[in-house]
């Protein structure tokens, strides 16, 4: 059951993703990779909400697990990091990783403190 909920979350993470992805990089051209800082940002906040939250086992398995994992990307970030250091834009790429590395800390940090905060 644990890997049907993980499949159905990641199911609606991905292509939403992408769409966010595509949404983003279409707003402001491909120059630095705005929209996989953005899913990873966004991804991470909602998974400092639902750490903060009593989910049970169910809800971590479909949302956390399989729909933040699906929904953020590890590979993306690092194929793009790469790929702006090897262009010679490595100020872009260092800005890559500031802003992912540090903005999803943040994030899941900023998710889960005012969860808690708001719940009491």
């Amino acid at each position: 059951m644990t890997v049907l909920l993980v499949a159905l979350g990641a199911a609606l993470g991905a292509p939403l993703r992408y769409l966010v992805d595509r949404a983003v990089q279409a707003r402001h051209g491909a120059a630095f990779p705005r929209g996989t800082v953005t899913v990873n940002v966004v991804g991470s906040l909602l998974l400092g909400v639902l750490v903060a939250i009593p989910a049970g086992p169910a809800v971590t398995a479909l949302l956390g697990t399989g729909f933040c994992g699906a929904f953020t990307t590890w590979s993306t970030f690092g194929y793009e990091t790469v790929r702006l250091a090897r262009a010679g834009e490595r100020r872009r790429a260092l800005a890559n990783v500031l802003l992912s590395v540090a903005g999803g800390l943040g994030a899941a940090a900023l998710g889960y403190a005012v969860t808690r905060w708001a719940a009491g």
